[in-house]
């Protein structure tokens, strides 16, 4: 039975130990590097298992061999009362990282979290006027309340304080500014800078306290009847501004304010006559082909020395702002929306043509509800579209000048 050493290394020793494990009894070894660094180990055996054990450096800048036997010492008796201190000492670090952690999240607040999310995500949104909507709508009605609350606070009584005064008088953007409150603090919950449920949750909380969007708002979009459309398009023609000949082509193509106002002219094929609509600018997601009549085309035509890159620019350059074609609809005097015209389009494919229904549908790029329908649709029925949208382009001209007429090249138009 080979004898038991105890305290075996003296102070000179640990200092001349050549490379190698030394040790000193009761589970103390000195462990010696080849490069010369000397550092302590304490090895104990619990439940059948030998473990190591780190306690640090020796030497004259490190732990002592007395320091050394005293921490051995003390871990002996954990090990005698069951105690593994190798878990023991995980166990503490992991609850220090915590600590620290838990002190890092404590400092972040609702606004950097924001403004990371959006810096993140920006580049999938549709559009310049997304982005800035979710920039302004946040500076204006949630950063003055939570922007420099810690995101670990906000709760529900923060969250109503923001869209209670809004609510009723704007329900659209309301329900805008609770979306995007939720999502950020979904995406904060996701990082781990908060827990438990999201106080902005519609479904099931706020939902419990605010009345339902629906029954605050007015109804659809206001729409200018199909049969007052014709002499409608010849009024514009009597407009000399770019902002008017947007309105028409919006209402030639059928086609949403932000998608037309987006356009660029790398997505119009003019001797094909087709614009096509990249998918990260449609609603549905989806890449859209409109086919351009003659008049829609004639359109861009007169616009193409008004700007390098956007179909119709602003007069100081950029993309045309999302309210100039709403602007001249008030100074029309004419109490419609722009998105209305695309109801007006839809009501005069069902009861003035034969046209079936999908393809007035594919006309306004709407997805298709039915998921039994959408799979077994692979085409877009462009050539049936075509010719709906020349027949369209007629009736609208039906009350205004001939086609082309009113068309020439401007320059600088306000």
């Amino acid at each position: 039975m080979p004898k038991k050493v105890s305290n075996a290394l003296t102070p000179l020793g640990v200092k001349n130990a050549k490379p190698g494990r030394h040790a000193d009894g009761g589970g103390l070894h000195l462990l010696v590097k080849e490069s010369g660094a000397r550092s302590w180990v304490y090895r104990f055996m619990l439940n059948g298992k030998s473990r190591d054990v780190g306690l640090g450096a020796a030497g004259p800048e490190g732990i002592s061999l007395a320091d050394a036997r005293d921490a051995r010492a003390a871990l002996r008796l954990k090990v005698k009362a069951g105690v593994d201190p190798l878990a023991e000492r995980q166990q503490e670090a992991a609850m220090a990282l915590a600590a620290a952690q838990a002190s890092q999240v404590a400092g972040i607040t609702f606004k950097v979290v924001a403004e990371a999310y959006i810096e993140a995500n920006e580049g999938s949104w549709r559009n310049d006027k997304h982005r800035q909507q979710w920039k302004n709508t946040l500076a204006t009605y949630v950063y003055p309340v939570i922007g420099d609350l810690f995101v670990a606070e906000v709760a529900t009584a923060h969250v109503l304080q923001i869209l209670e005064p809004i609510w009723k008088a704007k329900p659209e953007t309301a329900s805008r500014v609770r979306g995007r409150i939720e999502t950020i603090l979904d995406a904060a919950k996701a990082r781990g800078y908060r827990e438990g449920e999201n106080p902005a949750r519609w479904r099931g909380h706020v939902a419990q306290i605010l009345p339902a969007r629906a029954k605050l708002t007015r109804g659809h979009h206001k729409a200018m009847p199909y049969d007052t459309l014709p002499s409608f398009v010849g009024a514009l023609h009597k407009r000399e501004a770019v902002a008017a000949l947007a309105l028409e082509f919006t209402i030639l193509t059928a086609a949403r304010t932000g998608e037309v106002i987006g356009a660029k002219w790398g997505e119009v094929d003019l001797d094909q006559a087709v614009w096509t609509i990249p998918a990260i600018r449609m609603k549905a997601g989806k890449e859209h082909r409109v086919p351009l009549s003659e008049r829609a085309v004639d359109i861009l035509r007169s616009t193409q020395g008004l700007g390098k890159e956007w179909l119709f620019p602003a007069t100081k350059g950029g993309s045309m702002s999302g309210m100039a074609m709403a602007m001249l609809l008030r100074r029309m005097d004419i109490d419609v929306t722009v998105h209305g015209f695309r109801s007006g389009f839809r009501d005069w494919c069902a009861e003035c043509t034969g046209y079936a229904h999908e393809v007035a549908e594919m006309a306004l790029a709407h997805t298709i509800d039915n998921k039994v329908e959408r799979a077994y649709r692979r085409g877009d029925l462009f050539d049936k579209r075509r010719r709906l949208m020349d027949e369209w382009a007629a009736y609208c001209a039906s009350g205004a000048r001939a086609v082309g007429d009113n068309v020439k090249p401007i320059r600088g138009v306000a």
